[in-house]
């Protein structure tokens, strides 16, 4: 769908109302899932596709709503292969077309879409969230949802593709409160909750970093530069000014750290939450993964609510870029910005090209760096 450009656009591949979905042409919504994807359509990925929107158009007859397909959480990267919400109740839906068996990294995959959505989508930080797992030809499902965590997200309920109608009846008839406007739902922008930002925090400042900051820099040198930017980022928030800090040295100085350090001291959401960012997809990957393996062999927390932390201060630039282009005029949330392996961030050449190339927005005039100026 086309939406103004006076609004956030809706970070979905399709959605609609569920009424306007079943009027639809189902060649035209599969035609509109592919000419929506950024790289070639594999007959694998259609075949799937063909099969949840089958199974969709079944399931979700006689209910008020809108749908969302292949919707993307802002800034995290998680593509959700559907979204269903109607009345009080948020359906993340995770299919596994041909599966017979529920497998583990499917469930966690659907039960992480869930908290994803809880804890970095504002529309979703207050109203409840029903995960859905379809294994379509598996031989049984789970006969009733499960009790919601105290955060609210149910764990997630497995079906096959018989069950999927009965199950989301069933969370929409256990959620309690208004209806939720799904038009502010579906432009709601990437907000991590103050909880999941000191939870963030707290995983960082227990953690030695001995992998990550292996360096010859003194720790002296460090703090000195950890300070002075400190300083700046204080001084900034005082007089309403934007400064811009460049952080140089020689490989294993301790670059790295001095981001990760600076990140987690802007502990206060609303005055001085930062994100650190980089173009350097293995990076993130590396600094992400050393951290979830510290917590959770430390006190043996579940991996998914580890990462819920690290998400929240380790991202792609990628999809920091991508979250601004969803609304130009609203500045992001973050008001520090890192910028590591900053001679990754593309120039104004080499994103206008990939904007009219990949996203169909001719005539881009920014570079990555400077697209969206934190406050």
């Amino acid at each position: 769908m086309v939406d103004g450009a006076a609004t956030p656009r809706v970070s979905a591949y399709y959605w609609s109302s569920i009424s306007d979905f079943l009027a639809a042409d189902p060649m035209a919504l599969l035609g509109t899932l592919s000419s929506s994807h950024e790289h070639a359509v594999d007959p694998t990925q259609q075949q799937a596709w063909e099969q949840e929107l089958h199974i969709l158009r079944d399931v979700v007859k006689g209910l008020a709503g809108a749908i969302y397909l292949e919707f993307e959480v802002p800034r995290l990267g998680s593509r959700i292969d559907a979204v269903i919400v109607s009345g009080a109740a948020v359906l993340p839906i995770e299919f596994k077309c041909g599966e017979s068996e529920f497998r583990k990294n499917d469930y966690n995959q659907a039960w992480d879409y869930g908290l994803d959505l809880k804890n970095f989508h504002q529309a979703s930080h207050d109203v409840a969230i029903f995960p859905l797992l379809v294994a379509t030809e598996a031989i049984g499902s789970d006969a009733s949802w499960h009790t919601s965590h105290t955060d609210g997200v149910r764990p997630p309920r497995r079906v096959n593709s018989q069950d999927v109608q009965v199950a989301i009846s069933e969370a929409i008839a256990l959620a309690i409160g208004p209806a939720i406007n799904t038009d502010g739902w579906g432009r709601a922008p990437y907000r991590p909750t103050p909880t999941i930002i000191e939870a963030a925090r707290a995983l960082y400042s227990h953690h030695s970093v001995e992998q990550i900051s292996r360096n010859d820099a003194g720790a002296q040198n460090l703090h000195s530069t950890t300070t002075a930017i400190d300083s700046i980022v204080n001084s900034s928030a005082t007089r309403n000014e934007r400064a811009i800090v460049f952080v140089t040295g020689v490989p294993g100085a301790g670059k790295t750290l001095v981001g990760l350090d600076v990140v987690t001291r802007r502990r206060d959401l609303e005055q001085t939450h930062a994100v650190y960012l980089s173009g350097n997809g293995p990076l993130v990957a590396v600094l992400r993964e050393a951290l979830t393996r510290d917590e959770i062999s430390r006190l043996g927390t579940r991996r998914g609510e580890v990462l819920q932390k690290v998400k929240a201060f380790i991202q792609n630039i990628h999809h920091f870029r991508d979250d601004g282009l969803r609304d130009i005029a609203a500045p992001p949330s973050d008001h520090v910005v890192i910028f590591d392996e900053a001679q990754r961030a593309w120039n104004l050449p080499k994103t206008a090209s990939f904007m009219k190339q990949r996203k169909g927005v001719a005539n881009f005039t920014h570079s990555e760096p400077i697209r969206r100026n934190p406050r």
